[in-house]
């Protein structure tokens, strides 16, 4: 479908990439990875048609249609959710207008045996035709399923588009890109704006999307759940991987080291030839050997270790002042926005040095409470910060709200002070702001710089209470694992914004879900807390507890061991279910065989030449005693299957 030969691109001279060729053929499901800055938006881009390139060329199948999303871009603001999202059909609305204008044409005709007329109507049932294969009469219904899964409610889609934020409005255009199925879908880190339950309904569609996809993403499940091929992008070449990402950076580790091992060997056997040259380079006995050992060193085709971008953050937090137990201490807190209830009566107390995670669909009040936290915004009920608590906040817009006119030392100069003054070239030397980085404009810096520089500035004052929403946005998967490392270290307390369920994966020992106006403790990491819900990505979200009050530590800790029972026992039944469906299999297959066998044996009798009648006889009755067996074992086992069944629907 399409195929990349030989692309190079330069910038200022550099070159991104040189001769990089790769194909993407129907249903290829494709991950790229690689570094911030790398170049993954930039190969997008060039498949989009959006990106000159330098030399190579860029062939695309005819009639190839290709839908794009890219990490930033302009939306108009001039009409409401639906009427935007429909324009995706302009091409069905287009047909709807064609066979409009022919049955009219129709309508004011009486020459029914002309040639004309016929002709009217061979093409009007042409495009009728094409109009029911597009289910052109469902394309409302199919809109507001779409926008739906993005999270969309039905109150929504009258709205402007201009009420929405820019994170709302590029789902408008995923919406879109979707409804119009391309053949080819390029998807820049589609993740991004999207909440848990939305990135689990976009994982379900692409996963059975009829077209090829090529994305970039820096969620590692969401990768491993759809790619079924990774091209890594390092030092301006690429690495094709017929597999998901996790397997892509084992069978990575595993070719660099073979190529180690095997560069090792070549290595010493060259030494030990060219040892023996120069031992009897002058003895006449010894030229012949001498001859071929040096003709044989000309031919070696030498291996080469491939170049390795091994360029990390050096992330550290300082150690944190000592605060009080208490942290934070909130009593009955709610917000409203005029006639909005956000969320109310949260009850909770957090205490120094837990790290807790905040989830739940966009819009449920996550951000909210920490506004609240930060005292930006006023609130119901009383929220009062700990003795000594000393915050550091990362906002999720942090990196767009530095000044883009500033270069990057500036940035960060500006923030520091007293003896820290003296150490802003080391901090951003550690976070990969080297020479003449420093220099650059904030303007020109890419997402994942951005918001490596925002994290930076976090480092020049002493904290002791970390919160952090949506930090790994825009950061690359080596990045995040640096951040996450520091973060696990970090010996203050943390609250933390993140729908990315690797990142937060042993990370934090609380989670606090904020669904239908309410903020709900978990107790556990992010992993008890998907396990007890019986969530693979933390979708359907429907708990009917509520947050648990300073006074119900005790009843907690007992519905928690309560959980864990209920856990276990869910999953023995579900072992015992998987083995009693298998007997039944079985039993089912013997069931075949016998009859086969029975079926083969009265077509030999029925044969005089070849009759064994009482051998026969004999056989024919074992047969039958031993499907009679079988069937009732088969019977046993489906009753055995229901009867688990119901113990297993009875524990939910």
């Amino acid at each position: 479908m399409i195929a990349l030969n030989d692309i190079t691109i330069r910038f200022d001279g550099e070159a991104l990439f040189e001769k990089i060729s790769f194909k993407v053929n129907p249903k290829n499901r494709i991950g790229l990875a690689g570094r911030n800055g790398a170049g993954k938006s930039t190969i997008l881009k060039v498949i989009a048609g959006l990106q000159d390139y330098d030399e190579g060329q860029l062939a695309i199948s005819k009639d190839t249609s290709i839908g794009y999303l890219p990490q930033h871009m302009q939306i108009a603001d001039t009409q409401t959710v639906m009427e935007e999202t429909l324009t995706a059909f302009e091409h069905i609305n287009e047909l709807e207008n064609e066979i409009a204008h022919l049955n009219k044409a129709i309508a004011e005709r009486y020459d029914y045996e002309s040639d004309e007329y016929m002709e009217l109507i061979t093409r009007v049932t042409d495009k009728n035709e094409r109009y029911q294969m597009m289910d052109g009469d469902k394309r409302i219904g199919f809109a507001e399923q779409t926008l739906a899964g993005l999270g969309f409610e039905s109150k929504d889609l009258k709205r402007p588009t201009s009420e929405f934020s820019g994170g709302w409005r590029m789902r408008i255009e995923l919406a879109k890109i979707l409804l119009q199925q391309p053949d080819v879908l390029l998807l820049d880190e589609p993740t991004n704006h999207l909440d848990i339950e939305s990135i689990s309904w976009l994982e379900d569609l692409l996963k059975n999307y009829r077209g090829a996809v090529i994305m970039v993403s820096h969620d590692r499940f969401f990768l491993d759940a759809i790619t079924n091929r990774t091209i890594e992008i390092s030092l301006g070449q690429i690495y094709d991987y017929p597999v998901p990402y996790t397997e892509y950076t084992k069978l990575m580790k595993e070719r660099r080291e073979q190529q180690k091992a095997a560069y090792e060997n070549q290595q010493k056997k060259i030494k030990e030839t060219e040892e023996f040259i120069e031992k009897f380079r002058y003895k006449a006995t010894k030229a012949v050997q001498v001859q071929s050992r040096v003709k044989m060193l000309e031919k070696m085709e030498r291996i080469e270790i491939d170049d390795m971008d091994s360029t990390v953050m050096n992330l550290r937090f300082p150690p944190a002042p000592r605060a009080g137990d208490i942290v934070i201490d909130a009593d009955d807190v709610g917000k409203h926005f005029g006639d909005h209830e956000v969320f109310s009566n949260a009850n909770f107390t957090i205490e120094r040095g837990e790290k807790i995670s905040f989830v739940g669909k966009n819009g449920e009040g996550k951000t909210t409470l920490v506004r609240i936290i930060m005292k930006e915004i006023e609130h119901e009920g009383k929220l009062k910060t700990g003795h000594n608590v000393k915050i550091g906040y990362y906002a999720q817009n942090q990196p767009e709200q530095m000044n883009p006119n500033k270069t990057v030392f500036e940035t960060i100069d500006d923030l520091a002070t007293g003896d820290m003054r003296t150490k802003t070239r080391d901090i951003l030397g550690s976070f990969l702001f080297g020479g003449e980085d420093i220099d650059k404009k904030v303007s020109v810096l890419s997402g994942g710089e951005r918001a490596r520089l925002a994290i930076a500035c976090m480092l020049l004052n002493p904290i002791n209470l970390l919160v952090m929403d949506e930090p790994t946005h825009h950061l690359d998967m080596y990045s995040k694992d640096v951040l996450k490392k520091a973060l696990k270290n970090f010996d203050g307390t943390l609250i933390i914004i993140s729908h990315d369920r690797y990142f937060l994966e042993g990370l934090t020992q609380k989670t606090y879900e904020f669904r239908e106006k309410r903020v709900i403790e978990h107790l556990g990491g992010i992993e008890e807390f998907i396990r007890k819900r019986k969530l693979e990505r933390l979708n359907e979200l429907n708990t009917t507890s509520g947050i648990k009050s300073k006074s119900d530590k005790a009843s907690s800790d007992n519905a928690n061991a309560s959980n864990k029972d209920l856990y276990a026992a869910r999953k023995t039944l579900d072992k015992d279910i998987r083995k009693a469906e298998k007997k039944a299999t079985e039993m089912e297959q013997a069931i075949t065989d016998y009859e086969k066998a029975i079926e083969a044996v009265n077509e030999k009798m029925a044969d005089p030449e070849k009759a064994e009648y009482e051998k026969d006889s004999n056989e024919l009755k074992t047969l039958e005693q031993k499907l009679s067996e079988a069937m009732e074992n088969w019977e046993a086992a489906l009753q055995n299957v229901e009867m688990l069944k119901e113990k297993r629907e009875a524990l939910k």
